[in-house]
């Protein structure tokens, strides 16, 4: 029997590298952290191509042959008269020549090529490994898994811009923008905490934590929930409306939050309520963080929480106050690329933080 196959047999099934040296969970946990980071950057790339209205310049799905640039002369013209039969373009960007429509085809082209690599970049490494013995059947399969929504995501992305055809439409529609974001950070969240258990498998005991694990779930939900609501921020441009904080047009609740009927109607589709729910919820989950952390940094509250544990909950603290101001600067400032870019992607590093906190306190509930 081959050696690799031998090690591969000789790897628990049920948890991944558990059996394996140090040295090889680092190496496969680098590989999933490298994942993340390009997801991570992937956001970045998509709100980028939100903001500045790139996502609807390539007007064909081509998983294969869209990875090639337009070739030549007729091929970006034959690209940009399909460009003008659309909506955005008369409404939007009329005239502005085929520079200015490759100035905007490049960014959504980048962001679909790097899609393509971040497939590559699981599937190619996975067979790699696998065929080594470095992972179990039990990580693979999960990879295999993350690899096929990878490509759901992408359907996703498609779907997405094809809503934004339509002949009364110059965007997509903010629900399929709200789906696309919300699988993107679930992915990213799903590798992130698959590379935290392969580098440490066995969690440490912590009594007394419980309360502190219960703490920081519900902070992991409400950050989940305001990025979401953020998503329908964007959606519907509800972030060019009511540009002053704390009060909306001198309203805690502005005056037109229930202006639609049926009520429901409001949280999707009325630009005050979809804000102000999204201020709400962002002020919800940075007091819920902040007690977190006030917790966590108390040695009496939790006494077995001690050197590097603590390190996630001060980041925690520091990350959500910073998206908090950055929230704030981005809408004062009436959404600037740069502020908004920044917004989402240190929302992504708040996230990242209280995975990372919540990780860390699996032994609370073995504890309790």
């Amino acid at each position: 029997m081959p050696l690799a196959v031998r090690s591969f047999a000789a790897i628990p099934r049920r948890h991944a590298l558990v059996a394996a040296p140090a040295r090889e969970r680092t190496l496969v946990a680098c590989w999933l952290f490298g994942l993340a980071g390009m997801i991570f950057v992937m956001v970045g790339l998509g709100v980028a191509t939100r903001l500045t209205g790139s996502g609807l310049s390539i007007m064909r799905w081509a998983p294969l042959s869209g990875a090639l640039p337009p070739l030549g002369h007729a091929a970006w013209e034959r690209l940009y008269a399909l460009y003008r039969s659309i909506p955005q373009y008369s409404l939007e960007h009329r005239g502005f020549g085929l520079a200015g429509f490759q100035h905007i085809f490049w960014l959504e082209w980048v962001h679909r090529l790097w899609g393509r690599l971040i497939g590559l970049a699981v599937i190619v490494p996975l067979v790699v490994f696998l065929w080594q013995g470095r992972i179990s059947r039990w990580l693979a399969a999960r990879l295999l898994l993350f690899f096929v929504l990878g490509g759901v995501q992408g359907l996703i992305g498609w779907l997405m811009v094809a809503t934004g055809f339509r002949p009364d439409s110059t965007g997509v529609a903010a629900p399929w923008l709200v789906l696309h974001l919300v699988f993107a950070l679930a992915l990213y969240a799903a590798i992130l905490w698959t590379a935290l258990t392969v580098l440490s498998p066995t969690p440490r005991p912590l009594p007394g934590a419980r309360l502190l694990f219960r703490l920081t779930l519900l902070t992991a939900c409400l950050v989940a929930v305001t990025i979401a609501a953020g998503g329908l921020v964007a959606g519907t441009n509800a972030g060019f409306v009511y540009n002053t904080f704390p009060l909306m047009e001198g309203h805690l609740v502005p005056a037109s939050y229930a202006r639609l009927h049926p009520f429901l109607a409001n949280l999707a589709r009325n630009p005050a309520a979809v804000q102000f729910d999204h201020r709400l919820l962002a002020t919800l989950a940075v007091l819920s963080a902040l007690a977190t952390v006030f917790v966590a940094l108390r040695p009496r509250r939790v006494p077995v929480l001690q050197g590097a544990i603590r390190l996630p909950f001060a980041a925690l603290g520091l990350v959500v106050l910073a998206q908090y101001g950055l929230g704030i600067a981005t809408l004062l400032e009436v959404v600037p690329i740069g502020l908004g870019v920044a917004h989402l992607l240190t929302a992504t590093l708040l996230l990242t933080a209280v995975l990372v906190a919540l990780h860390s306190l699996r032994g609370a509930v073995q504890a309790a």
